[in-house]
């Protein structure tokens, strides 16, 4: 392998070590929530409050409040049936950058509700912060 190549691979493995990726997937999401005024000393902002969490343990930033996550299970379930299908779900996940296009889920054939939304929302968010 040439030394280009090596830099790649190199390169490649540092950001899934460090998980580079997800964690600025993670802030253009919350930029994009918010859309700040300005931008960059809001990622600072929100750079030191994680680093504060990691440090004293206190809970991490979430983007999207309850009423954020209500309006948007809302929004799937256009008949008001108070559930949506799995394939919603998954999609509202990987649209919230909380799930991949590849991750596996399990589909237990249940419809999920706005409890279950909301609880899996808000672990997987706690989840992603916790890991950087």
């Amino acid at each position: 392998m040439n030394s280009e190549g090596d830099r790649e691979l190199l390169a490649k493995e540092y950001l899934e070590k460090h998980r580079i990726m997800e964690l600025l997937n993670q802030l253009t999401s919350f930029l994009l929530f918010d859309r700040p005024k300005k931008p960059r000393e809001y990622l600072i902002s929100l750079l030191e409050r994680l680093r504060i969490a990691k440090v004293t343990g206190i809970a991490y930033p979430f983007f999207m409040e309850n009423s954020n996550i209500v309006s948007m299970f809302e929004m799937m379930d256009s008949h008001g049936r108070g559930c949506i299908s799995f394939v919603q779900y998954k999609e509202a996940l990987k649209n919230l950058g909380l799930c991949t296009a590849d991750e596996v889920l399990n589909d237990d054939g249940h419809l999920i509700t706005l409890e279950k939304f909301r609880d899996e929302v808000n672990r997987r968010t706690q989840e992603i912060w916790s890991s950087f």
